[in-house]
């Protein structure tokens, strides 16, 4: 059914890198972020990282923000702290940066935490927000009904998503009070080997921002 549906998200066949262990979705988000220039920005600035990729944690470190925050639901490591993101124990307008790479389709309830990271965001503060989505499914779908493991793996393509957005969520994060900056591989990647990098080109660089406070 998720291949049906024409479901963008991780390529199991190029998931993980035989040299540095990183998976699709990691590379690909570092790539986004260096041919965007975001790197050359992050001294000083405050970021939150959830679900934290260890080698995007290096590169992001090397930049020396003033404050990097790695936190999870289920810390794994000593170095991050545990966070839910229905409820960040952070400041109002207080982060320059956010980064959640495919966690929205495992939390509960996703609109309150889109909510929770445009308050903790300052204005014209960022957040990127990659998730996967079935761009042949025209509404997002969840069901209460589908509660077990099985379930969800037959319904959502993985045992611990929790819904499966349709190509409506790009919408649905900019009603919950954020501004596009939404790019496609090809804006910024066009030259790049897409197969040698093995990484998905139809997966977009979902970059938002809170807007700038009113005057």
């Amino acid at each position: 059914m998720i291949k049906a549906l024409d479901m963008v998200g991780s390529d199991l066949d190029q998931f993980e890198c035989p040299r540095c262990g990183s998976h699709d979705r990691e590379r690909h988000l570092f790539m986004y972020m260096q041919a965007t220039g975001m790197f050359a920005g992050m001294q000083g600035k405050s970021i939150l990282h959830f679900a934290p990729e260890k080698r995007l944690a290096k590169r992001l470190i090397a930049e020396q923000p003033g404050c990097y925050m790695r936190c999870d639901l289920y810390p794994q490591s000593a170095d991050v702290v545990r966070m839910d993101m229905l409820a960040m124990d952070v400041p109002s307008d207080s982060i320059d940066l956010l980064i959640a790479n495919h966690v929205l389709e495992h939390v509960n309830d996703y609109e309150t935490a889109l909510s929770e990271i445009l308050r903790v965001l300052k204005p014209e503060g960022y957040a990127i927000l990659q998730t996967p989505y079935a761009k042949g499914l025209a509404v997002t779908w969840q069901d209460e009904g589908i509660d077990s493991d099985e379930a969800r793996l037959q319904a959502y393509g993985q045992k611990d998503h929790v819904r499966l957005f349709g190509k409506d969520i790009f919408a649905r994060i900019v009603a919950a009070g954020f501004d596009s900056c939404v790019l496609q591989h090809d804006d910024v990647l066009r030259d790049t080997d897409a197969k040698g990098s093995g990484v998905n080109i139809g997966e977009p660089f979902f970059l938002f921002r809170k807007p700038p406070q009113p005057h």
